[in-house]
């Protein structure tokens, strides 16, 4: 079977314009795809078209497009008779249809930042580059929180010759926020798969990696991708409910794989498998305790055997907290310790006692002592995965009762003294408040320590958006030792049930709510005002209506 099933016959058509052709793709999303349009023809003269690409939406979307196609002539709209069930199909039309000498990707729920297209186009003409690539930034609504994708990457210009000069290359899966040059597309025909193929943007990468380009790399912003967690209805790939997602995961790994290897890149093979450790299953590994046993039970099973392909060496490199979980799977043929595996998984990650140590040797457990974790009592304090643990007393001054464990002794080497706790607002992650410090006071049975801190919630209030803008609030605590270590860690909840409650404050009403993240660490969520009291009284009101 080839190693590449291309899925795509690239146009033969030669570019009749030097500028860039914005491919955008849409399906039922009327109430986005303005916006996706806009910011493409905005981009000023560098754009020379955008081609929409209805996939046969049901909603007003194609009309909606035809609309601005008959505003601004640049704007030509595709619209597709039968739906394509993914998201390869429809960006492939436009690439056939492009005549621009340069192409960039676009979703319809997304926009390009002000002079985006400017901003590649120069540097894929300065440094003679094939691949033109900027920072994305992951914009979570409605509460606005921005995260930079993959953003080592993307920290200060520079130009690689060849993809193998900067393995991490492979990290960066997305097809958007990069510019790449129409030609050499066609000339290694370079497409996505079709039909339904969740990751299609996994292939695609693969397959442009793999044609060896020059590549330019820019620490500018340039494209803003919209991950919309309230919306009823889910994009492909965050819709992780089943286990299908995962297998569609592991199949488009495989291909980028396979593409890789029949190129010949072996340093962007192993540093595949490398980033599926590290990124792929961390991030399904924190979610499990979210889905059933059945759930549980096979995602461990395929995970298994799909590690048990990968070379030691490239497990190895993954950061510790991802290849100590790694292992555990190798080790273990039904699942095994999933609540210390998932606090693991989590950034930053928590390794729960008990702790073992056997020969002088780190390891996971009496019961799996083959799995090492290696460095862990040779690695600076600071960088080991601490764990602490929070109960909650809310109120107008929120108490917080904190216990520190020992991790393996080292916090015992440091000497821890103090904790400082920190609350950061998710839409000024960069800004956080600092809530004084606690004394740190040695537990009974000397294996961990606790302290007592006040969270003031007024400081909330005066920083929250106002009515009716729900906010949200991450923690961290900074452990700090007589030694001058500094151990930082997101704390988690205690046993202790999480419960609202309303604080009068000199802002008006504010709603409080401690919560568990996904990443199980201890948040808050706030809102002022009488309209965030009536919304959770409402919501109380429905659980009884349905006998919750």
């Amino acid at each position: 079977m080839d190693a590449d099933p291309t899925d795509f016959t690239p146009s033969s058509s030669s570019p009749t314009g030097e500028g860039v052709t914005v491919v955008i793709i849409a399906y039922n999303d009327a109430e986005h795809v303005r916006d996706a349009v806009a910011s493409a023809l905005d981009q000023g003269a560098a754009v020379h078209e955008v081609i929409a690409v209805d996939d046969a939406s049901t909603d007003a979307t194609g009309a909606l497009l035809d609309v601005a196609a008959a505003r601004d002539l640049r704007l030509r709209v595709h619209h597709r008779t039968v739906n394509s069930g993914g998201c390869g199909t429809p960006r492939n039309d436009g690439l056939r249809l492009a005549t621009g000498r340069w192409v960039m990707f676009l979703d319809s729920d997304d926009v390009l930042p002000a002079a985006a297209a400017t901003t590649l186009l120069d540097a894929a003409r300065t440094s003679g580059a094939q691949v033109a690539a900027g920072a994305c930034i992951r914009r979570e609504l409605p509460l606005g929180r921005e995260v930079c994708w993959q953003p080592a990457l993307y920290r200060e210009a520079r130009t690689y010759a060849s993809p193998t000069a900067e393995p991490r290359l492979v990290r960066d899966t997305l097809c958007v926020g990069k510019l790449y040059d129409r030609a050499f597309l066609q000339d290694h025909g370079v497409g996505f798969p079709d039909g339904r193929f969740l990751y299609e943007d996994f292939v695609f990468t693969a397959r442009v990696l793999a044609a060896n380009p020059r590549l330019a790399l820019l620490p500018d912003t340039v494209y803003v991708w919209h991950v919309r967690r309230d919306s009823g209805t889910p994009s492909l790939s965050l819709d992780r409910r089943e286990i299908a997602n995962w297998q569609a995961r592991l199949e488009a790994h495989r291909r980028v794989t396979a593409i890789l290897q029949a190129a010949g890149r072996e340093e962007l093979v192993s540093a595949a498998h490398t980033k599926f450790v590290d990124h792929d299953v961390r991030m399904y590994l924190r979610e499990l305790h979210t889905h059933d046993a059945k759930y549980q039970q096979r995602w461990w099973q395929l995970t298994r055997e799909y590690l048990a392909g990968f070379p030691a060496h490239a497990v190895d490199a993954a950061r510790a907290p991802a290849r100590w979980c790694a292992r555990v799977i190798l080790a273990s043929e039904a699942p095994v310790d999933l609540r210390r595996l998932i606090e693991l998984a989590a950034r930053p990650g928590r390794l729960l006692p008990p702790y073992a140590v056997i020969d002088g040797q780190a390891v996971w457990s009496t019961a799996l002592p083959q799995v090492a974790l290696d460095d862990i009592l040779t690695k600076p304090v600071g960088r080991l995965p601490v764990t602490v643990t929070a109960e909650v007393r809310p109120g107008r001054r929120t108490r917080l009762q904190l216990r520190v464990d020992d991790l393996y002794g080292r916090l015992a080497e440091a000497r821890p003294v103090t904790l400082e706790l920190e609350v950061a607002s998710r839409t000024a992650p960069d800004r956080p408040l600092t809530h004084g410090r606690a004394p740190l006071v040695a537990a009974p049975g000397g294996d961990a320590w606790t302290a007592e801190l006040e969270l003031d919630v007024r400081q909330l209030a005066a920083r929250n958006g106002g009515h009716g803008h729900p906010e949200a609030w991450d923690l961290a605590v900074v452990v700090h030792c007589a030694d001058g270590t500094r151990a930082r860690a997101a704390p988690r909840p205690g046993v202790r049930q999480l419960r609202r409650t309303v604080v009068p404050t000199w802002h008006g009403l504010l709603l409080l709510q401690p919560y568990c993240t996904t990443g199980g660490a201890l948040a808050f969520r706030t809102d002022r005002g009488l309209d965030g009291v009536t919304r959770l009284l409402a919501r109380r009101v429905r659980r009884l209506l349905a006998g919750n």
